[in-house]
């Protein structure tokens, strides 16, 4: 449990991957434990049609507590076809949906054709615009593209979170300039790969802070004693908050109200109880 004087304790885990099948086996188990970890809420991703549509059914019997977004990631950009955005368009209509996404441009692995994956992105930052909904990314190596588009459609989009962010510098100060938000993972507690991110936190405004676990990948490294399994899970969150707090100097009860507030704000979930 995180305290938080007269402040909101519940932490909002903006990233996670519930529909994914390695939690099949325990999912109640996985809950109540998020629960006990003052994960009072979560964000399902939607990765393509079919899990868009499972993170809405999954988020429907838990209202309150699972919201979820819909969307296609680069990596099933090419799977996209005519019928991608209406059915996506429609699902959104349901109330437990509060943003569109996964959607971006994964340069590092390609599972995707890069014109599809620009062409589909696109799409998707269109469609959030005539919802008027906000935007879940994804971006891997492909900052500059990426840019490109958000800028030429900046005027339009609502709100934007750049989610579990492992880029450099410069691409961190293009998208607050973009006042885009900033999503940070269990990356940053990775002792090598995450040691320019923790120097990096220190430049995102609180303000434009969110945390998520992007479960069940990215499991925090710095868990003690180490979990017997590497799946990572909802209840790891206050990992990645302690070491977003310790890399800018602040307390972890400070960085819970700032995050949970700039999720509430940002996904339009009430404050809470």
């Amino acid at each position: 449990m995180i305290p938080a004087e007269n402040e909101p304790t519940d932490l909002v885990d903006i990233g996670v991957n519930l529909t994914n099948k390695v939690f099949q086996s325990d999912f109640q188990a996985v809950m109540q434990r998020a629960r006990e970890a003052s994960v009072g809420r979560q964000i399902v991703t939607g990765t393509s049609l079919r899990e868009s549509q499972a993170a809405i059914d999954l988020a429907a019997g838990h209202p309150g507590e699972l919201f979820c977004t819909v969307g296609v990631h680069p990596h099933n950009a090419k799977d996209c076809n005519a019928d991608t955005i209406p059915a996506l368009r429609e699902m959104a209509s349901q109330e437990q949906v509060v943003a569109i996404g996964e959607c971006g441009l994964d340069y590092n692995r390609d599972f995707s054709p890069r014109p599809a994956q620009l062409e589909w992105f696109e799409k998707q930052v269109e469609l959030s615009i005539e919802l008027q909904m906000p935007l879940f990314i994804h971006e891997r190596d492909a900052a500059e593209p990426m840019l490109g588009i958000l800028r030429q459609h900046h005027q339009g989009i609502k709100r934007g979170v750049v989610h579990c962010f492992t880029g450099n510098a410069k691409a961190l100060a293009a998208y607050l300039e973009l006042d885009l938000y900033i999503g940070i993972t269990g990356w940053i507690c990775d002792e090598r790969r995450g040691l320019d991110l923790r120097e990096l936190v220190k430049e995102i405004p609180l303000d434009r802070l969110m945390i998520e676990t992007d479960a069940p990948y990215l499991t925090p490294h710095t868990i003690d004693p180490k979990p017997k399994r590497s799946r990572n899970e909802p209840a790891f969150l206050r990992y990645v908050l302690e070491a977003i707090a310790s890399s800018t100097n602040r307390t972890p009860a400070e960085v819970a109200v700032a995050t949970t507030r700039s999720a509430e704000q940002f996904f339009g979930l009430k404050p809470a109880d």
